[in-house]
């Protein structure tokens, strides 16, 4: 009951509009025939009036829309006294609104299920007894708390595993299908679902900065946009408004019946060109999020989808964006281990993104790490540490030559650098890194191509040979180097070919993520600038799904355009057989509600559609790995 009264208040137009025709019905068969049309005559007037002072409202608003037709039906059949027909287009116009509301709802599901999956509550472990647990609001958990989280339930806050081990799965955050194994120590993400055994943690962000929080937020904007194809439809106004003027003008005057003009305007009526945008965009959007990918605005979709150029950033876009170790050069007098050793001992006391990769690589190959008496890390040139009693310098070429008379330089591959050793006043040797490029990479521009876009850029801030290296690797043929972030924008602003597509993830892409058609953010990593820059962010960390986003986009406006052109094809079909006299105005109006449900159910196609790139690059990935396994 709660139910049906709140749809009565939602849409009371319709409710009332069902008890005309219930009353109308009741007099008619008490011999009150005469009354029963007046009644229902007058209410259809009534209601007509409305729409006419709305679509005054919109025109005078600079917006043209299709509500005349609807106007002049109504107004046709009850003049030729065809009132139930008049009745049953009222019901059509007042009860698309509730059509649409359910369509969108029902494409809407999966975009909106981020938000319901949010945890509200964390059971906080009390610290004298930890025994006790209360359940307080995560925007109260703090840093340091430990909290419990119980099997199969999501992870409140960012923080790290207090357990001796732990199994999760991040696919609602990642895009990672299958169970993740954590130990004591290593972070959890937020939004993660736990597996069967209780765990607890250590919470190292704030609820508003954790890794899903910012998700929902981004969600949230995009479930509150309003899809600009809507504006499309529109535009098909004024030709459809025409032509069914034209088709129901010439129908009265070859025939010379009235009635024919009203059962023409009927079918005339402009629900499907109402409805198809919206429902369809909303498709797209939580087809979107389903692959992890969060479209802020509708307008974004169509954008994507009409884009003529593609530009990347390089680091941590095109490449893995994490440095690792590829070559160890020691010169006489040290062995690799003992070497290597040395200077992630030395590393460890630095802060740089090298010297995080080296100490990673060091760990994994069970090297010990040994602690230093003294160390100084010299900002920009590298790190200086005495360990077991020997001085050891780490870092550029220049700095090294300064403790090391006979320093040298080693020879580097493109995309390659070089970290050099210096022990006890001696050259010891170079470490060489590489940010490899991504595996899906080339992929990913492939395509791209395969979908129109002709013109590709990697823009960056690294060196020449680095650019030209990985441009070459993923099939980029304009490669810009040495830029600062004013540069990029510079550049995006110049292309020709547009809507531009940018795709980044670092806080200095944030301007020219801002600047182009559609920027693209990899992987949300909490508010950072390039998310809140993008139209468009990547949840997890896969380059091939900015291709997903252009191929949804695609799919989209497909659907959307079939789902008016077959509202308008269905509705002239009707309208000829109305000017033949083939469809008296009461069956018109019913078969205009079957082109109602076509349309829907046509738009609702934008929820689904073939496999997208990102899905078939990683199942060649997967094979790949299967035979070099084999």
């Amino acid at each position: 009951m709660k139910r049906i009264a709140g749809g009565v208040r939602r849409y009371p137009i319709v409710a009332i509009a069902v008890l005309v025709g219930i009353l109308g019905v009741i007099l008619a068969l008490v011999g009150q025939s005469q009354v029963s049309q007046w009644g229902v005559s007058a209410f259809a007037l009534v209601v007509a009036a409305i729409q006419f002072w709305d679509m005054l409202k919109n025109l005078l608003s600079g917006s043209w829309g299709i509500d005349v037709l609807a106007i002049m039906a109504i107004i046709a059949t009850v003049l030729v006294g065809e009132y139930w027909a008049s009745l049953v287009i009222v019901l059509m116009l007042s009860g698309g609104e509730a059509l649409e509301d359910y369509a969108a709802g029902r494409a809407n599901r999966e975009l909106r299920s981020l938000l319901d999956r949010a945890p509200r509550i964390a059971h906080k472990i009390a610290s004298h007894d930890e025994s006790e647990i209360d359940d307080v609001p995560i925007d109260e958990v703090r840093i340091g708390d430990r909290l419990l989280v119980r099997p199969s339930e999501i992870v409140p806050v960012d923080g790290q595993l207090d357990s001796d081990a732990g199994s999760f799965d991040e696919s609602s955050v990642t895009g990672e299908s299958l169970p993740v194994d954590r130990l004591r120590g290593e972070p959890i993400l937020s939004g993660s679902l736990n597996g069967q055994a209780a765990i607890a943690m250590i919470v190292t962000t704030p609820a508003r900065e954790s890794q899903y929080q910012q998700i929902v937020a981004l969600v949230e904007v995009a479930a509150a946009s309003r899809a600009p194809l809507v504006r499309l439809a529109d535009r098909f106004a004024v030709p459809f408004t025409i032509v069914s003027l034209l088709i129901a003008g010439a129908a009265w005057f070859l025939t010379g019946d009235p009635v024919r003009f009203a059962e023409v305007l009927v079918v005339a009526t402009p629900c499907p060109l109402l409805i198809a945008a919206p429902v369809a965009f909303m498709g797209g959007m939580s087809r979107s999020s389903r692959h992890g990918i969060i479209v802020k605005g509708g307008g974004t979709l169509e954008q994507v989808s009409r884009a003529r150029t593609v530009a990347f950033d390089k680091t941590g876009t095109l490449t893995q964006g994490e440095p690792t170790v590829v070559d160890i050069r020691a010169e006489a007098g040290f062995s690799q281990a003992e070497l290597f050793a040395l200077v992630a001992s030395a590393e460890d006391y630095s802060s740089h993104v090298l010297a995080k990769a080296i100490v990673h690589e060091a760990k994994e190959r069970g090297l010990e790490l040994r602690g230093a008496t003294f160390a100084r890390e010299e900002a920009t040139n590298g790190v200086m540490a005495v360990i077991d009693g020997k001085e050891v310098v780490v870092g550029k070429l220049a700095f090294v030559a300064e403790h090391a008379g006979n320093s040298k330089a080693t020879m580097i591959s493109s995309g390659e650098l070089a970290v050099y050793v210096a022990v006890q006043g001696e050259f010891a040797g170079a470490i060489l890194l590489s940010d490899q490029v991504r595996h899906n990479a080339a992929h990913t521009i492939e395509a791209f191509r395969s979908m129109g876009i002709h013109q590709f850029l990697m823009l960056t801030g690294d060196a020449r040979e680095t650019a030209e290296h990985v441009a070459l690797e993923v099939g980029i043929t304009s490669p810009a180097a040495h830029l600062l972030p004013q540069d990029k924008v510079e550049i995006v602003r110049q292309i020709v070919e547009r809507p531009v597509i940018m795709v980044g993830d670092g806080v200095n892409d944030a301007p020219v993520l801002a600047v182009a058609d559609v920027g693209i953010a990899m992987g949300a990593r909490g508010a950072t600038a390039a998310s809140e820059s993008a139209d468009v962010v990547i949840i997890h960390d896969d380059l091939a799904s900015a291709a997903d986003a252009m191929a949804i986009g695609q799919r989209t406006m497909r659907v959307a355009l079939q789902s008016i052109w077959l509202g308008i094809g269905l509705s002239i079909g009707l309208m000829m057989f109305g000017a033949f006299g083939f469809l008296p105005a009461i069956v018109g109006a019913a078969l205009q509600e079957v082109v109602d449900l076509a349309t829907i159910l046509n738009a609702l196609r934008a929820l689904r559609g073939g496999q997208l790139p990102g899905e078939l690059a990683r199942r060649e990935l997967i094979q790949s790995n299967l035979q070099l396994k084999r």
